[in-house]
Protein backbone atom coordinates (compact mmCIF):
# COMPACT_ATOMS: atom_id res chain seq x y z
CA UNK A 1 0.00 0.00 0.00
CA UNK A 2 1.67 3.16 -0.72
CA UNK A 3 -0.11 5.48 1.73
CA UNK A 4 1.45 3.42 4.47
CA UNK A 5 5.20 3.72 5.00
CA UNK A 6 6.86 1.79 8.74
CA UNK A 7 8.23 4.27 10.57
CA UNK A 8 11.60 4.43 11.38
CA UNK A 9 14.38 6.14 13.58
CA UNK A 10 14.69 8.57 11.03
CA UNK A 11 10.78 9.74 11.22
CA UNK A 12 11.13 10.41 15.19
CA UNK A 13 10.52 14.14 14.67
CA UNK A 14 7.67 13.86 12.47
CA UNK A 15 6.22 11.11 14.40
CA UNK A 16 6.51 12.75 17.98
CA UNK A 17 4.49 16.16 16.60
CA UNK A 18 1.76 13.78 15.20
CA UNK A 19 1.30 11.56 18.54
CA UNK A 20 1.10 14.91 20.50
CA UNK A 21 -1.83 16.22 18.13
CA UNK A 22 -3.96 13.09 18.68
CA UNK A 23 -2.87 12.97 22.74
CA UNK A 24 -3.81 16.85 22.76
CA UNK A 25 -6.93 15.88 20.86
CA UNK A 26 -8.13 13.16 22.82
CA UNK A 27 -7.21 14.19 26.09
CA UNK A 28 -4.35 11.43 26.38
CA UNK A 29 -2.29 13.36 29.51
CA UNK A 30 1.70 12.69 28.29
CA UNK A 31 4.35 14.98 27.83
CA UNK A 32 7.56 14.90 25.73
CA UNK A 33 9.53 12.21 27.53
CA UNK A 34 6.57 10.52 28.04
CA UNK A 35 5.44 9.89 24.06
CA UNK A 36 9.16 9.60 23.41
CA UNK A 37 9.72 6.55 25.57
CA UNK A 38 7.16 4.98 24.09
CA UNK A 39 8.01 5.24 20.78
CA UNK A 40 11.78 4.81 20.43
CA UNK A 41 11.82 1.07 20.97
CA UNK A 42 9.33 0.84 18.36
CA UNK A 43 11.31 2.50 15.87
CA UNK A 44 14.29 0.47 17.07
CA UNK A 45 12.44 -2.96 16.25
CA UNK A 46 11.03 -4.20 19.50
CA UNK A 47 8.88 -7.23 18.24
CA UNK A 48 5.86 -5.59 20.88
CA UNK A 49 4.45 -3.38 17.62
CA UNK A 50 4.94 -1.11 15.02
CA UNK A 51 4.09 2.27 13.92
CA UNK A 52 3.49 3.09 10.38
CA UNK A 53 3.49 6.64 8.99
CA UNK A 54 0.01 7.75 6.92
CA UNK A 55 0.46 9.45 3.59
CA UNK A 56 3.46 10.95 1.97
CA UNK A 57 6.79 9.74 3.87
CA UNK A 58 8.17 13.00 3.71
CA UNK A 59 5.16 14.76 4.75
CA UNK A 60 2.84 12.80 6.60
CA UNK A 61 -1.12 12.87 7.61
CA UNK A 62 -1.55 10.44 10.09
CA UNK A 63 -0.26 6.80 11.49
CA UNK A 64 -1.35 3.80 13.22
CA UNK A 65 0.25 2.05 15.96
CA UNK A 66 0.58 -1.48 16.38
CA UNK A 67 0.88 -3.60 19.44
CA UNK A 68 1.40 -7.51 19.05
CA UNK A 69 0.17 -10.53 22.05
CA UNK A 70 -0.63 -13.85 21.79
CA UNK A 71 -4.24 -15.18 21.95
CA UNK A 72 -5.24 -18.38 23.02
CA UNK A 73 -8.36 -18.23 21.65
CA UNK A 74 -7.68 -16.54 18.59
CA UNK A 75 -4.78 -19.41 18.23
CA UNK A 76 -2.15 -17.14 17.57
CA UNK A 77 -0.72 -13.70 17.70
CA UNK A 78 -3.24 -11.09 17.53
CA UNK A 79 -2.54 -7.53 17.25
CA UNK A 80 -4.20 -4.31 18.77
CA UNK A 81 -4.90 -1.02 16.80
CA UNK A 82 -3.03 1.16 19.69
CA UNK A 83 -3.90 4.44 18.49
CA UNK A 84 -5.12 5.71 14.98
CA UNK A 85 -4.67 9.32 13.92
CA UNK A 86 -5.35 11.45 10.53
CA UNK A 87 -5.30 15.19 10.71
CA UNK A 88 -8.34 16.92 11.28
CA UNK A 89 -7.44 19.05 8.00
CA UNK A 90 -7.34 15.35 5.88
CA UNK A 91 -10.24 14.10 7.77
CA UNK A 92 -12.82 12.25 5.66
CA UNK A 93 -11.14 11.15 2.75
CA UNK A 94 -10.95 7.39 3.51
CA UNK A 95 -7.21 7.50 4.31
CA UNK A 96 -7.88 6.41 8.06
CA UNK A 97 -10.32 3.19 6.35
CA UNK A 98 -7.20 2.98 3.50
CA UNK A 99 -5.06 2.77 6.45
CA UNK A 100 -6.96 0.16 8.36
CA UNK A 101 -7.27 -2.29 5.52
CA UNK A 102 -3.63 -2.19 3.83
CA UNK A 103 -2.93 -2.83 8.29
CA UNK A 104 -5.51 -5.92 8.47
CA UNK A 105 -4.37 -7.21 5.06
CA UNK A 106 -0.89 -6.92 5.92
CA UNK A 107 -1.08 -8.53 9.19
CA UNK A 108 -3.02 -11.05 8.15
CA UNK A 109 -0.86 -12.18 5.16
CA UNK A 110 2.12 -12.22 8.02
CA UNK A 111 -0.05 -15.06 10.45
CA UNK A 112 -1.91 -12.56 12.56
CA UNK A 113 -4.64 -13.97 13.47
CA UNK A 114 -6.91 -11.69 15.15
CA UNK A 115 -7.03 -7.48 15.02
CA UNK A 116 -8.39 -5.04 17.85
CA UNK A 117 -9.32 -1.84 19.17
CA UNK A 118 -11.37 0.17 21.16
CA UNK A 119 -13.28 3.20 20.85
CA UNK A 120 -15.53 5.15 23.35
CA UNK A 121 -18.98 3.75 23.11
CA UNK A 122 -20.95 7.07 23.04
CA UNK A 123 -18.84 7.63 19.56
CA UNK A 124 -21.52 6.22 17.30
CA UNK A 125 -19.57 8.42 14.61
CA UNK A 126 -15.99 6.57 15.44
CA UNK A 127 -17.95 2.95 15.92
CA UNK A 128 -19.95 3.35 12.32
CA UNK A 129 -16.02 4.32 10.96
CA UNK A 130 -14.62 1.07 12.64
CA UNK A 131 -18.06 -0.86 11.51
CA UNK A 132 -17.50 -0.04 8.03
CA UNK A 133 -13.64 -1.62 8.49
CA UNK A 134 -14.91 -4.75 9.57
CA UNK A 135 -14.42 -4.66 12.92
CA UNK A 136 -17.25 -5.49 15.39
CA UNK A 137 -18.30 -5.26 18.93
CA UNK A 138 -17.81 -8.78 20.71
CA UNK A 139 -21.39 -9.66 22.08
CA UNK A 140 -21.21 -9.75 26.05
CA UNK A 141 -17.28 -8.34 25.86
CA UNK A 142 -15.73 -5.23 27.05
CA UNK A 143 -12.52 -3.91 26.94
CA UNK A 144 -10.64 -3.03 30.49
CA UNK A 145 -7.65 -1.82 31.50
CA UNK A 146 -5.72 -1.40 34.82
CA UNK A 147 -2.97 1.25 34.70
CA UNK A 148 0.21 -0.43 36.09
Amino acid sequence: MKSLHLATEADIDKLMQLVAAFHSETGIQSDEEHRLNAIAPLLAGSPHGAIWLIGPRRAPVGYICITFGWSLEFGGMDGIVDELYIRPAVRNRGMGFEALNGIAKALSDGGIKALHLEANRNDERLIGFYRRARFQPREDYIFLSRTL
